[in-house]
């Protein structure tokens, strides 16, 4: 079992003669002769010593962790002067703030009489280095529990040593000499049940220099002497800028972060009948505020306003309406510690906790109230509660105006909600002749299905007209098609040209736009120009669906001819191309009839019209031009066979005319006996002779 470098702490204090001098940062006590007038001779002033503030300092240090993790964190003191001096032992009865302060009154301040000389700081880093040996009560417990993870216990510890260093070397001296004797009593270690080695060590030297002097040694960062032993170094002035660097180090030590809270009304306390807001600053675990750090939302996170080189959440004061707490939908309870405890306004926060009431946090938005955070005590302790901002599933559910899309609600939630359950996972075996995953297989549909997938109705024509050309956009996602399933897309785009011939609209939504919106030809050009790149998209399937595309550019092919020679057209070619429109119409009619009668009535039907040829045309054709079609540039499309097919169906079905039958050229002459008896020449086309054009495409008589 590992444990982190914050499970074992061991401050080693220098108690040296030198630690007894000033700290050059007096102490405001004189506040009676501020408000008199001038003649009166201020007190001489008054000066911590550099040992006092250090003492202070660690003990604040302490009074943070014991207030958030009573029993999970240790701490121990070391003095060290002419020898190594313990105040405290890993058991949890001494783990207070209270024992440490009796402690240090016995210990008193440092003695100014004894040599500079005889007094080491290397005994108090020695002496913690053989106190991270010992195991603590929940480490013993382990390697004595019989278990498998009583031979994984990994020892883990820090070191925070607050002297007075003389310069680099001197900085180079100390890490050697906690390095070397860790080296050393990890070899005791290998012989004694009651000691376990040392894993990793931190050591954090922090130089204190009186306030206002200049430091020869600077601030260094991490770094990794050994695979045993990491060094940092800190320089700070003493007073109260000493307390602020291990509040800092507090945060980084154990992964804590700060909370203020803004806006707390507080009565004055000159003024009973006035008030004003006051702001309250809380230390607690970083994980009270996990999703906000991964947002990091703006105009939240703030710098601290205690003076401190960190940053802090600002929350808002909001009085709750219920005192019941239980009723509140938490996601998780973290303790909290005011960063000043001695300040009034903190002092009035942990009071009206501890009366029982529960404090509501709000983040500050332009644009409704959040309320994230709840203050509450539980048996003595206080708490920082994380509420569920998220909807409940009680609630109705949000409108999509509310999401990161902004205020489009034309999204296609539907078709959405269709395909997440096309794609759901559900476990699954691997065939034995398979070598692809399902999960593979999974991964490659999804691929295929995202291809082109519009996520607001206003961005798609062929996604709001699925009833005209399923089950094409279907079929076409699947990684193979078979003959079958390439009939039933090309059967889909037909039925898309039979719409467009008859000119019928298509389902354009008319969401946003004003006026009449773009015409109907314009319409059908953004739906063939997207059904095209929807196909284009999966050509490289398979050989199956570049027929499909095929199909698509035939059917689009005589479209686009027509609409660029549309200009040079006369009177008689538009009559053409609207007699053309309509046997294509007729065709594709007889077609989808065709389809839907069923195999044996598919059979009497092709059998009736072997054996009687001679029954009544369902259509007449005007020429012999019309029985063979002309075969197009291109390959010919399903519809151009079945047109020909009927039209050589219907042309067996009547008896063609006898003066075509007889005729030479394309006219055939009417009445030819009636030049015989008038004695006129029938070739020489005198005003009797009557001439037929028996062209396709005129119907002119001449």
């Amino acid at each position: 079992m590992s444990y982190p470098h914050s499970h074992k702490t061991v401050f080693v204090l220098d108690h040296s003669p030198q630690l007894s001098e000033p700290s050059s940062q007096p102490v405001d006590f004189d506040i009676f002769n501020k408000t008199r007038g001038p003649g009166i001779i201020p007190l001489a002033p008054v000066m911590k010593t550099l040992w006092t503030c250090n003492v202070e300092a660690a003990v604040e240090y302490c009074r943070i962790v014991y207030d958030l993790f009573p029993t999970q964190k240790l701490v121990r003191f070391i003095t060290s002067d002419t020898k190594a001096t313990l105040l405290n032992s890993w058991a949890q009865d001494e783990q207070s703030v209270n024992q440490l302060m009796l402690r240090f009154a016995t210990i008193g301040q440092p003695n100014v009489r004894q040599n500079q000389k005889n007094c080491s700081i290397m005994h108090g880093l020695g002496q913690a280095v053989e106190i991270l040996c010992q195991p603590t009560t929940k480490q013993h417990e382990i390697r004595t529990s019989f278990t498998e993870e009583a031979s994984t216990v990994l020892n883990r510890g820090r070191i925070i040593c607050m002297t007075l260093i003389n310069s680099d070397a001197h900085i180079r001296m100390l890490e050697d000499c906690v390095l070397d004797t860790l080296i050393e009593h990890n070899k005791l270690t290998a012989s004694s049940d009651n000691l376990i080695p040392i894993h990793h060590c931190e050591l954090e030297l922090i130089h204190v220099v009186p306030y206002g002097e200049k430091s020869a040694v600077t601030s260094s960062p991490r770094r990794e002497l050994s695979p045993l032993l990491a060094s940092e170094t800190h320089v700070t002035q003493s007073g109260r800028y000493v307390a602020i660097r291990l509040v800092e180090l507090v945060q980084k030590h154990f992964g804590l972060f700060s909370t203020t809270v803004t806006g707390i009304p507080m009565k004055e306390e000159q003024n009973a009948s006035s008030s004003a807001n006051y702001d309250v600053e809380l230390l607690h675990s970083a994980e009270a505020h996990g999703e906000l750090l991964k947002s990091d939302k703006e105009g939240m996170i703030v710098p601290s306003k205690e003076g401190l080189n960190t940053q802090t959440v600002a929350l808002k004061w909001c009085t709750p309406k219920s005192n019941t707490i239980e009723l509140q939908n938490c996601t998780g309870a973290h303790r909290i510690t005011p960063v000043d405890v001695y300040s009034r306004p903190s002092s009035c926060l942990t009071n009206f906790l501890l009366s029982g009431r529960a404090v509501m946090l709000e983040q500050p938005r332009k644009s409704g109230k959040i309320m994230s955070h709840m203050l509450a005590s539980h048996g003595g302790e206080i708490y920082i509660h994380i509420l569920n901002t998220a909807r409940s599933i009680l609630e109705d559910p949000p409108s999509i105006s509310e999401g990161c899309g902004g205020r489009v609600t034309d999204y296609r939630i539907t078709d959405f909600g269709e395909f997440m359950k096309e794609n759901r996972l559900a476990p699954g075996r691997t065939q034995p002749r398979d070598s692809t995953l399902p999960i593979d297989k999974s991964k490659s549909q999804l691929e295929r299905m995202t291809r082109l997938w519009p996520m607001v109705i206003g961005d798609t024509i062929i996604f709001n007209m699925l009833s005209h050309l399923d089950p094409l956009p279907s079929l076409i996602v699947k990684e193979h098609l078979d003959n079958d399933e390439v009939l039933e897309c090309k059967k889909a785009i037909y039925h898309v040209v039979g719409m467009e011939s008859r000119n019928e609209p298509l389902p354009v939504p008319a969401l946003g736009t004003r006026g009449k919106g773009p015409k109907r030809e314009e319409q059908y050009r953004q739906m063939w120009a997207e059904l095209e790149s929807f196909i284009r998209g999966h050509v490289s399937s398979s050989s199956q669906h570049q027929k499909v595309l095929e199909c698509l550019l035939e059917c689009r092919r005589p479209a686009e001819d027509g609409s660029k020679g549309k200009k040079q057209t006369d009177k008689g070619s538009v009559k053409e191309e609207k007699m053309e429109i309509g046997e294509t119409d007729l065709a594709v009619k007889e077609l989808e009839r065709y389809q839907r009668l069923t195999e044996r009535e598919k059979h009497d039907l092709n059998k009736a019209e072997k054996s009687s040829p001679d029954s009544p045309p369902a259509k007449k054709f005007k020429g012999k031009s019309d029985l063979i079609s002309k075969p197009s540039a291109g390959p010919q499309s399903l519809l151009t066979l079945w047109t020909n097919r009927i039209r050589a169906t219907h042309a067996m079905r009547h008896q063609e005319f006898a003066g075509r039958l007889q005729s030479s050229g394309s006219k055939a002459e009417l009445y030819p006996h009636m030049n015989e008896e008038n004695g006129g020449d029938p070739a020489s086309g005198g005003a009797v002779n009557t001439g037929m054009n028996i062209n396709k495409n005129t119907k002119k008589q001449t």
